[in-house]
Order: C-alpha cells, then structure tokens, then sequence
C-alpha cells in the first residue's frame, strides 16, 4: 500500500488560525502532509524561514496525522516531486483567491500532470484572514487575537515592538 502525500505550502508569515484550519482539514485528506514554508521576497516577511518554521512546528504539534513541516525554495513542483505527493492543498478565502489559484493549478498541471491540486474552501469565520493583512493590522497597533493562535499573537508583538510601530516617529 502506498502512502498518499500532500503538500500544502505557503510563506505562513505568520501562520494564521486560516492556514490551521486547512491543515487540519488537509491532514484528513492525505496519510502524510508535508507543511511546505517557503520564501518569497516579495512578500516582505516579518519573520525569518526558520522562525516561522519553528511557529509552523509548535502550532500543528497536536494535530492528529503524519504531518511534517520543511522549507523549500524551489518551484512548488519540484518540491511535491521530491516529497513523492500526490496532491497539493490549497485554500480558497474568496474569488480572487480562486482566479489566481486556478492560474497557479493549470500552470503546475502543465509542469507535473501526475499531482493534482486540490481546494479547500476556508471557514466561514476565517475566510477574511490574511497574513500580510494580520501583518499589517499589528504594525498599525491593532489587535490580531482573532485571527492567529495565542502564541503567535505574541511573537507578532515582539516583532512589532522590536521593530517600532508604524506611523510613530
């Protein structure tokens, strides 16, 4: 019997109670899911790869499953490729979500047809949480209880604190 594995990757920047909802609901799908943090530039990320692995790490350490998290820069194909999944876990908040999703799907389709990507739709609750939105809610003060675990919530004020809010000075 083969064992069937999923990738859900992201720059998770910081993790959100969003991204904790597709994996527990993406490590019901697969026998193992490889939680894939990776880098992106562009997104101008608050936390360094290995931070944000290490918040990765604590936060899925209680979900029933095979569930790994690593880093990876590379395209995403490659990477599936070379955990041997089968899927890629995706989630969906809204119709631009969808849009540029489907863009992504039928390019990676083109790369590697033997892995599929597979959509999850976001809670209904969680649907409006975004990182970079998290992000830029605490650099302006506010308060992001709601929308990242307790420990993350944390980490993200440090960070801000260390790095002055927005707006001051």
């Amino acid at each position: 019997m083969t064992t069937r594995t999923g990738v859900y990757p992201g720059t998770f920047d910081p993790i959100t109670l969003g991204h904790m909802d597709i994996i527990r609901r993406g490590a019901k799908l697969c026998d193992r899911l490889v939680i894939g943090v990776t880098t992106n530039p562009s997104k101008n990320p608050m936390f360094t790869i290995e931070e944000r692995m290490e918040m990765v790490k604590r936060e899925v350490a209680d979900i029933a499953g095979e569930i790994h998290v690593v880093s990876f820069d590379s395209l995403l194909m490659d990477f599936a490729e070379r955990e041997g999944a089968s899927m890629i876990v995706r989630g969906l908040r809204a119709v631009a979500d969808f849009e540029y999703e489907y863009q992504m799907a039928g390019m990676n389709q083109q790369l590697n047809s033997r892995i599929e990507t597979v959509f999850l739709m976001a809670d209904v609750s969680l649907q409006p949480i975004a990182s970079r939105l998290v992000k830029e809610i605490a650099l302006y003060g506010g308060d992001i209880r709601k929308f990242v675990p307790s420990a993350v919530n944390a980490e993200v004020a440090a960070r801000v604190a260390a790095i002055g809010r927005k707006g001051s000075g």
